[in-house]
């Protein structure tokens, strides 16, 4: 019951972002609190660590988008080609220590829980600074962790993320006829 109230949760948080809302935070919030216990018992150590991020980036994202400070503030935009290339070179070195850290413990998916833990690290940044780049990460990873909670046998979280790819398509379309406003 409790990982059906981690996926409506889920699902919302992906649906305010995808609609620019700032709900998306509260209910990401109960959501990722939820899954630090889910992915902890299921032995996915680098899901459980970036649950614990997005806590934290939560908290972040919702100050920069709801401050009245016009330097802090963020609105949608286009990462630049110097942002894609330090967002790129995060991924890769989220990657290459998350394995790390992953071949000391029993996983049995240290890979797959690697490079989709690096790309949700990245997109969460990016979407806490209302990047549209946010949703490029988010698909790549959602069409990994699809099978991956199939495979740990996590049924209502892998249709969750069925749902993300879909809502994280919705938000990248969204996002860009906004900044074309």
């Amino acid at each position: 019951m409790i990982e059906y109230i981690a996926v409506i949760f889920g699902i919302l948080s992906v649906w305010y972002a995808q609609k620019n809302k700032i709900l998306v935070f509260p209910t990401g919030i109960i959501s990722v609190l939820i899954y630090v216990y889910l992915t902890y018992e299921n032995k996915l150590y680098a899901d459980t660590g970036i649950n614990i991020y997005y806590f934290i980036m939560s908290i972040y994202g919702w100050i920069l988008w709801t401050t009245k400070n016009k330097k802090i503030k963020k609105e949608i935009s286009f990462s630049s080609k110097q942002e894609n290339l330090i967002s790129a070179s995060l991924c890769i070195f989220f990657f290459l220590i998350i394995q790390y850290a992953l071949n000391k413990t029993d996983s049995d998916v240290v890979f797959l829980d690697s490079i989709t833990t690096a790309l949700s690290l990245t997109g969460m940044l990016l979407l806490a600074r209302r990047k549209l780049e946010n949703w490029i990460y988010w698909i790549i990873a959602d069409i990994i962790y699809i099978p991956l909670y199939m495979y740990k046998e996590l049924y209502p979280t892998s249709l969750q993320f069925f749902i993300f790819l879909i809502l994280a398509i919705l938000g990248y379309r969204n996002w860009k006829k906004e900044i074309k406003k």
